[in-house]
């Protein structure tokens, strides 16, 4: 079986890089998902296109032709990015040592193009492996995976095993632990009144806001591993106004699931301070918490084993951040973190390193040759 180089690898990974694709802009990341689809129908898999809902892209789901129906290796990958169209000209495709930069070639185009690329080297060379491939490369993670997640989970009811090709962290660790994460908006409504001549008879939803503020931010435990983060508010007319109006979106990470419903019970509970003002809840549970399972530790200890055969020590770590893998986690063996190595992702200096394209491309493959 030959092997693509590394060259080779990143010139397929520009092309997607070059494609830009913000969550939003639709036609943008359709654009990128016929390349996609473009390059596995070529390399022989079996593609449906699932339209785009609620104005977000399409997304891909990819069948290997062999193994049929019995339980196989899933395989998970996004394709939009958070940066908008123009990113690429502020942060341009290019290498410069052992660093390729360009918007979202880190998370995680680098990644999924390793996949597909997998993928095609198994097909051009007539290899069938022990279990079915399936692919699912999805358009809005970046923003929750509203559309997508319906179809993740109606997949890993027929997957043995999930791959996640998010990237890998703090020089290649392979994720094995996440965060869960809720996200709410609040909103609070007052009684508007000329804050000079009448301000007793106003009720302020901005100072009630500010109240409801500094109890959920004082919900956050680090060592239990709860965070509320109060990122974004809007509030307010005039300055010579009562404010009637203010809302915030609250984002919330927690490591276990009685963390989740304890802190979504408080949320979805809230009562305001001022009986005058109300408040308005809206959120849920995005991703329940990526726990390691003993199936998953196994899934982690063979990938290990891999590693070692190619040539470099794979570790293990945590992080804070969300991703399609927390849908799976709980219910079939997950390994996250198997896309390239490098740094700044979301960030206008987000690049890949270089060095890690054949070994996480060998990673994956081998993966995809060995799990049975």
């Amino acid at each position: 079986m030959e092997l693509p180089t590394a060259e080779a690898l990143l010139d397929g990974i520009s092309q997607w890089v070059k494609t830009e694709s913000k969550t939003s802009e639709t036609a943008n990341v359709n654009r990128l998902v016929d390349i996609v689809e473009r390059g596995f129908s070529a390399a022989g898999g079996v593609v449906e296109r699932i339209p785009g809902e609620d104005g977000f892209a399409d997304h891909l789901s990819i069948s290997s032709p062999w193994g049929g129906e019995q339980p196989g290796v899933l395989v998970l990958c996004h394709l939009d990015t958070v940066h908008e169209e123009g990113t690429l000209a502020r942060n341009p495709f290019r290498v410069e040592g052992d660093r390729a930069y360009g918007p979202g070639i880190y998370d995680m185009k680098g990644g999924a193009y390793l996949a597909y690329a997998a993928f095609q080297t198994l097909t051009k060379a007539g290899i069938e492996t022990p279990l079915p491939l399936r692919f699912l490369y999805l358009a809005d993670e970046e923003v929750g995976s509203p559309t997508s997640r319906k179809h993740i989970e109606a997949a890993a009811q027929h997957a043995k095993y999930v791959l996640v090709t998010e990237p890998a962290r703090d020089g290649g660790k392979v994720v094995t632990e996440r965060k869960g994460l809720g996200r709410y908006v609040i909103k609070a409504e007052g009684r508007p009144a000329h804050s000079g001549a009448r301000h007793q008879d106003g009720r302020s939803a901005i100072r009630e806001m500010a109240k409801q503020i500094i109890r959920l931010e004082d919900l956050t435990d680090y060592e239990r591993g709860l965070t509320v983060n109060v990122g974004l508010i809007q509030g307010g007319s005039t300055a010579n106004t009562v404010p009637q109006h203010c809302s915030v979106e609250v984002d919330i990470r927690y490591k276990t699931i009685a963390d989740a419903e304890e802190t979504h019970a408080l949320l979805t509970s809230l009562e305001a301070f001022d009986p005058d003002v109300t408040i308005e809840v809206i959120g849920d549970i995005n991703r329940l918490p990526y726990i390691q399972t003993k199936a998953g530790q196994a899934l982690f200890e063979h990938a290990k084993r891999l590693a070692e055969e190619i040539g470099f020590e794979l570790v293990g770590t945590a992080t804070g951040g969300g991703s399609d893998g927390n849908f799976t986690a709980h219910r079939v063996a997950t390994l996250d973190g198997l896309g390239v190595d490098g740094d700044g992702g979301h960030a206008l200096h987000e690049h890949l390193y270089v060095s890690s394209l054949l070994p996480r491309f060998q990673l994956q493959l081998r993966l995809l040759q060995t799990l049975k």
